[in-house]
């Protein structure tokens, strides 16, 4: 059983400093780092993840808002394309032959499985999901940014898509309590797994 390591959104928007900060993201671009420096040979294929949004006056289908957003469906303006806040958290360092996915080009994309394949080589697949299929990956653990939105909403796609999934809990950080909590709930019913990234590494051995 071939297994993937999805890491999401973990660019400087999302972290401290950044237009929609995270809490503890930047803490998670260093983790993951070092998760990766440790384990990237536990999986057969890494990917990355980025919001990659198109600038205003591109609401990107609603996804920016027009006036106070609601933090719910629509957003402050953020990771819009060629920006620094579109990239990688600099603390994020990213084994090479990793696949970048990038979604939200003029959508309201949350999930990884929504966006499209960087560069994909001639003949590729451009999806994530067809991608993980060609590579013969049957399973994925998901970290990253934000918990309660992106990370959650690419685990249920994971789901969807056949794929057994773990959410390696320690290596995400989300918005806020009661929307994270909500959102791990509804992964678990998906039959996702929500384990540390320990105890995943133990499960592997």
């Amino acid at each position: 059983m071939g297994r993937g390591l999805v890491v999401v959104d973990v660019q400087v928007d999302f972290c401290e400093g950044g237009a929609l900060a995270v809490a503890g993201g930047a803490r998670v671009a260093a983790q993951v780092s070092q998760y990766l420096a440790e384990h990237a040979d536990a999986y057969d294929v890494v990917v990355a993840t980025a919001d990659w949004h198109e600038p205003l006056p591109d609401t990107n289908d609603g996804h920016f808002a027009v006036g106070e957003p609601d933090y719910v469906t629509t957003w402050p303006v953020h990771c819009v394309r060629d920006t620094a806040g579109a990239a990688y958290h600099p603390d994020l360092h990213l084994p090479a032959g990793t696949v970048h996915v990038r979604k939200g080009q003029g959508r309201q994309d949350y999930s990884g499985f929504q966006g499209t394949v960087v560069d994909p080589p001639v003949g590729a697949p451009t999806t994530l999901a067809a991608t993980l299929r060609e590579r013969g990956v049957s399973a994925v653990d998901v970290v990253g940014l934000a918990t309660d939105h992106c990370v959650a909403a690419t685990a249920l796609d994971a789901r969807d898509a056949g794929l057994g999934v773990r959410v390696l809990t320690d290596l995400t950080a989300g918005v806020a309590v009661r929307t994270t909590i909500d959102a791990l709930t509804r992964v678990a019913a998906a039959e996702a797994v929500l384990a540390t990234a320990e105890a995943a590494l133990a499960d592997v051995d």
